[in-house]
Formats: structure tokens, C-alpha cells, sequence
């Protein structure tokens, strides 16, 4: 028996280095020019035509555009005899950047056609997990790396090689391939990489909304802030996204410049205050505009000035973004980010008399804009509405929905996958399949792969969950009473009358031992669901059927009475043995803290009892 090896080399075994992660937060991106004819001092000349390409496309695309951290760049290396232009962005809170790398790779792509790009993040092949519903099935995270590629604006997949040579032998095991192996098959077989629409369009889902959502990701505010912090900002207003992240992940020690008693020490003391439109990313804005904040010393006074609701609002985004610049220029560990030395080089400028600061008259040809904060605003009731996949507001309201159009698909499109996921009947372990195995045992060609966008589930199809149904398929399940719709008991004693005819002496021999453990466990304080000292008819173990005969002396109608009684009191409780004692079990395991019984049992209306240990109950045995 072979042992099963994960391709790490150990000293004196040819050891390469430990296995490369990114930092969290970060999507990193390759691009190879692949001919097989090309020589590497012409494929390094192609691959410079790609990255001026890049920063032309990328000046048409992002003008005036703020990143919330890295901005996306290529650098040209040349790493195991291979040249290929490298990046890496880091985009923090705004994923909304991270998707816009997608798309200024895609165009790319599309603009040089001979070009192949893979792209990862934190979490690998986050292309595949966005298309996790109609991915084949031999394609799993462990071989995933090095086998999604962008070329042409299209999303190619690497098959395996048994799979490239015959689609019938997909069952077999897949390995990992590398960076040199993935070019290698690109370059001798580019017509057996697989080509899936269902899979690119789910990939790609995201970037249907660019690049409109280039414009839509900013947000414009009127802030009331020092003469000095707007010269600055109308000079560079990219610094912006580092002051906010300075401030909303402050500490006590970054504070601490803000606590001088002589507010001359400061960068931008709080004085000379003016009006201006500041540009922000939504994300930023709404990290500083959530934030809740004391004024610091130097700040008391005006922070107490009687403003109406306006001018406060927009003096109070200015304390908090003043705030941010200085703790972000006062740190010592951020004086060598870029946007800390563009900042200290325009006010020397200003201390030098190399610049001035602008008047009032130059401030009012600066444009004006405020945006509307609609999007801030989310309704617990429209929420709610949104997952019940009803309309938010009525049809006259100009918002339909909570938040943005965004918001409101990208939450559609989350009901959607779970309620898919619930009503498939075929998921298994390995979670919801919705697609065939590319790889199965039956032959399935390339233009069948390439064909199943049409054919295949899609997440926004609509689906029917009917929440009474699922309730009451979760009681079933659980053993529990089905809830009553009214008063009327009869019919339910009605079945009880004939399941008690049809009783055999096996069933009855089954309940004898199923009261026996019910006595047992009421005697340890298992059974005491209400928590008070009910009489053994209040409580009722059942195994599989709903009464006993032998209940009592005058028979299986007598017993089915007493049955109807008891339900129209509402004092019985059925409960499985295999359920309760399952239930019981996990339940004690959470120690009393918060677990999945207890959650599952709270969500049924039905509280669980205390813990009590195992022989707090249990009478004396002498």
C-alpha cells in the first residue's frame, strides 16, 4: 500500500521554500504571453505593450477614482525561466476593489486576446467559489490552484490529464498542478481546456454592474473642516481612504497627539474652518460616519458650538476626519506610505512659502456636490421583506427595496442559493450538486461541458419555499406533534382509534419498554420540559405511535379518548426516545452556553431544561 504524499520536500529532498499565502485582504494577479514560438527576449517586449496597455486602460477607466488601499499595478519578473507581469492589490474593507481588478483584467484580456491571467485572493480560487453551484465535480479546492485562467474575456478551466484524453475516465484521482505545468498545457493543448458558460457567467456575476459601479462605489459629503486639511485634500484627494483607516482603527496610543493642551502642535489645528465637498468611497464614509467619537481636548469647544443639525453633521465629519490625518501623519510606523510622504511634501511647501493656502474666492470655483446617504439606511422591515422575497416598498416609492440595486440582488441572489439548496433532493455530504460530473461515467464530450449553460440549474431561477411546509417537515423529522390549525380534535382521535385496533403484542411489548424508560428519565429530571411537577399523565413518551391500549381497563376507544382529553388541555408532549435521548445528549454537551439543540429547540418555541447533573434528581436507592 502506497502512502499518500502532499508534494512538500523536506530538507536534503530538494526543500523550495514553505507554501506561499497571501496576507489577508489581498488578491494577487499573474499575466503570460504564451506562444510557443516566441522567444523570452520577444515575449518580454509583449508583455511590456501589456502593461502600458494597462495603465492606459486603467486612466480611462478609473479617473478620478479613490481605492480604498492598493491601486492595481504589473510589475514585469522572471521567475523559473519564465517572464510574466506580476501585481497585487491589497483592497481591505471595499471587496468592491477586489472585483474591479477582475474587471480591469477581463478588458484586458479582451484588448490582447494572446494574453492568459489567473487570478487568486486569501481564499484561493475565488472565481470558482462564486460559481461553487455549477462547478463538475472533480473540480474541488484541493486541485483547484493553477487551473482557472482568463484569456479572450473568457473563463477556461485545466482538466485533468485522464480527463483531457478520455472524458469517460473522470472518476479516477486528480492531483495539483503547477504554474509550469499550467503553461505547459496551455501552450501544447489550448483546444482541451474547458470552456463552460454556466461556470463563466457565475464567475462573473459580479462584474455585470461595471463599469457603472465604478462611479456608484463614491460618495460625495459637504464637511466643515480646517483651511490647511482642505488644501491638502484638493491637492491629493486619494490620501483620504489611509486618514479614515487611521481613524476607525485607532488605538490609545495613536490618541495621544490629539490630547495636547496647545493646539498650535498640531498638523491641522482646529481653526480656519471652511466648507468643501470631499470625495469619499462608500466604504471609508461610512467607517467615519458610524463611528461614535468624544471630541478630543482641542476639539471641545467647538464640538460644543450651537450649530443646527446640518452644520453639526458636517463639523462632526470634519473633527473625525481631521482626527484621522493626524493620527495617520503622526504615527511613526506610517511614515513610509506613500500617502504620509505626499502629505508632509505639501505642507513643507506651505511652511516654505513654496505654496499658500487657497483664499475664499479661489475655494468657490471648487465644485460642490452631495450626494444623497439613502443607501446608508436599512429597514429591519424591508429586510425582512427581502428575504420573504416580497417587494420592500410600494410600487410609487422611487426606492424599491432597502439600500441599493446592488444590496437588494446580491441578497435576492443569497435566498436564492439556499433555497435551491433546500429543495434539492440529491445533496449530499459534500453539499448541494447541481450539475453533472464532467467526468462521469458517462461520455460526456467538450461541447457538452461548453453547452450546459443552457441546460443547467441557475441560482436565479425561481423557486417556491413555502415556509409552513418546511416548519412542519422540521417537526416531522424531529418527532414533535404537528401544530393543530384549530380545536377540533376528533380527527386525530380518530386515527388513534385505528392505529390502536391494529396493535400487535410486538407493539405492545415495544411501549411496555418505552414507558419503563419515560418512568426512568422523568425520575432523573430529563422529561421536565416546563420546569413544574406535572402528574405522569402530563408527559407522554412515544416510540413510533401516538397511544397505548394497555392506557386503559376498557380498552383501545377508552385509551383513545383519554388521548383526545389530553390533547385538547394541550398537556401531552411527544417525543421520540432516539430523538430525546440525542437531543439530551447534545444539549448537555453545550455546558450551558449557546449550541445547536438549544438554538434548534428555541427556534421551535419549546425550552429546554437545566442541567441539573446526573444524580441531582435521582432518588436515594436505599
Amino acid at each position: 500500500m502506497t502512502e499518500a504524499t502532499d508534494g512538500f520536500k523536506w530538507f536534503g529532498e530538494g526543500f523550495d521554500g514553505f507554501p506561499r499565502r497571501l496576507p489577508d485582504d489581498c488578491v494577487e494577479y499573474v499575466i503570460f504571453y504564451i506562444d510557443a514560438q516566441s522567444k523570452d527576449i520577444e515575449v518580454r517586449q509583449k508583455l511590456r505593450e501589456v502593461q502600458a496597455g494597462a495603465n492606459s486602460l486603467t486612466k480611462k477607466l478609473l479617473q478620478g477614482f479613490i481605492w480604498q488601499r492598493d491601486p492595481f499595478k504589473l510589475q514585469l519578473v522572471k521567475e523559473k525561466g519564465l517572464s510574466f507581469l506580476r501585481g497585487r492589490t491589497n483592497y481591505g474593507d471595499s471587496v468592491e476593489d477586489e472585483w474591479l481588478v477582475v474587471y480591469i483584467l477581463r478588458q484586458l484580456s479582451e484588448r490582447f486576446p494572446e494574453i492568459w491571467i489567473s487570478v487568486v485572493d486569501t481564499d484561493g480560487q475565488f472565481l470558482l467559489i462564486e460559481a461553487a453551484n455549477v462547478l463538475p465535480k472533480w473540480l474541488n479546492p484541493e486541485i483547484a490552484e493553477n487551473r482557472v485562467w482568463i484569456n479572450a474575456a473568457k473563463l477556461y478551466l485545466i482538466p485533468p490529464e485522464q480527463l483531457a484524453a478520455d472524458p469517460r475516465l473522470g472518476k479516477q484521482s486528480v492531483s495539483a498542478i503547477t504554474v509550469l505545468d499550467a503553461h505547459e498545457f496551455i501552450q501544447k493543448n489550448p483546444t482541451k481546456l474547458l470552456h463552460s458558460p454556466s461556470v463563466q457567467k457565475e464567475a462573473f456575476y459580479r462584474l455585470e454592474k461595471y463599469p457603472q459601479q465604478i462611479e456608484q462605489s463614491l460618495h460625495h459629503a459637504l464637511v466643515m473642516l480646517p483651511r490647511k486639511l482642505a488644501y491638502i485634500l484638493h491637492q491629493d484627494e486619494t490620501c483620504i481612504t489611509a486618514a479614515i483607516e487611521a481613524f476607525y482603527l485607532r488605538d490609545p496610543i495613536a490618541l495621544r497627539p490629539l490630547q495636547a493642551q496647545n493646539s498650535e502642535k498640531l498638523f491641522f489645528p482646529p481653526q480656519d474652518f471652511v466648507t468643501m465637498s470631499v470625495k469619499f468611497t462608500k466604504v471609508a464614509y461610512a467607517q467615519l460616519k458610524s463611528q461614535q467619537f468624544s471630541a478630543p481636548t482641542s476639539w471641545t469647544k467647538i464640538a460644543s458650538r450651537d450649530h443646527n443639525t446640518r452644520a453639526r453633521a458636517m463639523a462632526e465629519l470634519g473633527m473625525k476626519l481631521s482626527c484621522g490625518f493626524e493620527m495617520l501623519i503622526s504615527d511613526p510606523q506610517n511614515k513610509d506610505k506613500k500617502q504620509v510622504r505626499q502629505i508632509a511634501l505639501l505642507l513643507e511647501d506651505i511652511e516654505d512659502g513654496q505654496d499658500h493656502l487657497p483664499s475664499q474666492a479661489e475655494m468657490e470655483a471648487w465644485p460642490q456636490r452631495e450626494d444623497n446617504e439613502d443607501w446608508l439606511n436599512i429597514s429591519f422591515e424591508d429586510f425582512e421583506k427581502e428575504l420573504a422575497g416580497q417587494k420592500a416598498r410600494e410600487a410609487s416609492s422611487p426606492l424599491d427595496g432597502f439600500g441599493d440595486k446592488v444590496a437588494q440582488e446580491n441578497l435576492r441572489r443569497m435566498v436564492g442559493r439556499f433555497e435551491s439548496f433546500l429543495n434539492d433532493d440529491t445533496a449530499g455530504v459534500d453539499g448541494a450538486e447541481f450539475l453533472d460530473d464532467l467526468g462521469s461515467d458517462e461520455d460526456q464530450s467538450e461541447d457538452d461541458m461548453s453547452s450546459q449553460g443552457s441546460g443547467g440549474m441557475s441560482v436565479d431561477a425561481e423557486i417556491d419555499f413555502n415556509e409552513e411546509k418546511f416548519t412542519a417537515m422540521m417537526r416531522e423529522m424531529m418527532g414533535l406533534e404537528p401544530e393543530r390549525q384549530g380545536k377540533d380534535s376528533s380527527q386525530p382521535a380518530e386515527k388513534g382509534n385505528e392505529l390502536c385496533l391494529e396493535r400487535n403484542i410486538e407493539e405492545l411489548e415495544i411501549n411496555e419498554t418505552a414507558r419503563a424508560i419515560e418512568h426512568e428519565l422523568r425520575d432523573a429530571g430529563a422529561l421536565r420540559l416546563d420546569g413544574d411537577d406535572h402528574d405522569d399523565s402530563s408527559l407522554k413518551l412515544k416510540s413510533l405511535h401516538n397511544s397505548d391500549p394497555h392506557e386503559s381497563p376498557e380498552g383501545p376507544m377508552q385509551s383513545a379518548t383519554a388521548t383526545t382529553s389530553a390533547d385538547e388541555t394541550g398537556d401531552e408532549v411527544d417525543i421520540d426516545l432516539n430523538l430525546a435521548r440525542n437531543l439530551l445528549e447534545s444539549f448537555k454537551g453545550q455546558g450551558g452556553k449557546a449550541g445547536p439543540s438549544g438554538n434548534l429547540m428555541g427556534s421551535m418555541g419549546m425550552r429546554m431544561p437545566r442541567d441539573e447533573g446526573d444524580g441531582s434528581r435521582r432518588p436515594s436507592s436505599s
